[in-house]
């Protein structure tokens, strides 16, 4: 069977095995950048705030119908889901019509929240452009399941491709593409966020480098690279900086390196790490040009509960303690349950076997850590802000399980060979 039949039906048992879940899977910011895909596809506002209530208290009527089913003392109680999606309409309609009679109604999205909060996901059309043409073709319920399909697919495909660059063996690559798929990392992607695109996009970013590490002309890789980053700009400007960064530091850290032992220059490091600094540099001016809100405005939006209390008068302040209240906690339950931290290790001890890459692959990974910390909340869902981090058990377990996988094959092929010569 050919790789990219293997591929292909890995993908495809994936989608299919996503059909236990069609709604659900919604998060609070989702029903942000479906109404702005919406107004995108032509929708007027109550088009849109109606097409996306219907979606969000399906999913909510949905849980609470697969919650009863199971509970011990209600299982055999009336079917809940037609009260909770009436009320969940009911409360949604209130806000969005009190907001659009107050005049906050410009813009893509749908006024569920305050105007300040809005303003944060109207400076990220990249998520809701890739919604489009699936809402507008499957509807609204099997086009955001089709996305996420989609994207998460996609991301395992990229997988692969990174591992085949690095001359990873192609079952190996093809653990790689599963690995993308069943963690966390995958779970995530599958939700109408734009964390799945954005993984996507880190993955491509990753296989730039990989292509310049292998030796290809250092323009096909470089201009990869580039891509994804102006791609990401417009999922989310923040993680397009953190990545930028991230990459033009590993771009310095291997050249230095290579430098400080004496090793032979790798042709293509440098244009890597300018890349990564074009990037970062062009976030910050463009996101200034554009005046896209601030750090100091995502801040206050923290502090403030989306805006609901008044600003903070020393937002730094509390940002930082709440910093360092946040990592204690957080690294408590990681060493509750250490799943996450041994999947790191495990990833980090694979990057080891390619140096030059490892560095680019946890400079990628570190930008997960980036992202929560610039969110230090614990009640986020499913530490979906951390996720980028998956990243690094994702292709460095390939990696680690290379010399198993070398040793146990070569006694199976001098078996068959002493097998042949009888």
């Amino acid at each position: 069977m050919r790789p990219r039949t293997r591929v292909l039906l890995l993908a495809v048992l994936f989608a299919v095995l996503q059909l236990a879940n069609v709604t659900g899977r919604d998060t609070p910011d989702s029903k942000n950048y479906l109404s702005y895909a919406l107004s995108l596809s032509g929708a007027d506002k109550r088009e849109a705030a109606a097409a996306t209530i219907d979606y969000v208290c399906a999913g909510r009527a949905a849980i609470a119908h697969r919650e009863q089913n199971v509970h011990v003392m209600r299982f055999h109680a009336p079917d809940p889901a037609p009260a909770v999606a009436r009320e969940c309409r009911e409360r949604e309609w209130r806000q969005v019509e009190a907001r659009l009679a107050a005049g906050q109604g410009g813009g893509h999205t749908v006024p569920f929240m305050p105007e300040r909060f809005m303003r944060i996901f109207e400076v990220r059309p990249g998520y809701p452009v890739f919604l489009v043409p699936f809402v507008s073709v499957l509807g609204v319920t099997w086009g955001v399941w089709a996305a996420g399909v989609a994207v998460t697919c996609a991301g395992g495909v990229l997988v692969f491709l990174v591992l085949r660059a690095l001359s990873v063996s192609v079952p190996l690559a093809l653990t790689g593409q599963a690995l993308f798929c069943v963690l966390p990392c995958g779970t995530t992607a599958m939700r109408p966020m734009t964390e799945g695109l954005l993984l996507a996009l880190t993955l491509a970013a990753l296989w730039g480098c990989a292509l310049v590490l292998r030796g290809r002309p250092a323009r096909e890789g470089v201009a990869v690279v580039a891509a994804a980053l102006l791609a990401l700009f417009t999922v989310k400007h923040a993680q397009a900086l953190f990545l930028g960064v991230c990459l033009a530091g590993a771009g310095a850290v291997v050249a230095l390196r290579r430098r400080w032992r004496g090793l032979p220059r790798v042709r293509g490091v440098a244009a890597l790490a300018g890349a990564g600094c074009a990037g970062a540099l062009g976030t910050v001016l463009l996101a200034r040009l554009l005046h896209y809100p601030s750090a100091s405005e995502s801040v206050q939006d923290l502090l403030t509960d989306h805006f609901a209390r008044p600003d903070r008068e020393r937002p730094w302040q509390e940002f930082l303690q709440l910093q360092g209240n946040f990592w204690t906690e957080w690294l408590r339950r990681q060493l509750w349950e250490p799943l996450f931290p041994a999947f790191l290790a495990a990833g980090a001890l694979g990057a080891r076997r390619r140096p030059g890459f490892g560095a680019f692959l946890v400079a990628a990974a570190f930008t997960g850590i980036l992202n929560q910390a610039g969110h230090p909340d614990i009640n986020i869902w499913g530490d979906r802000l951390i996720t980028s981090a998956w990243l690094l058990p994702v292709l460095g377990v390939p990696l680690l399980l290379e010399p198993v996988v070398r040793r146990t094959a070569v006694p199976a092929r001098g078996a068959a060979v002493s097998h042949s010569m009888r």
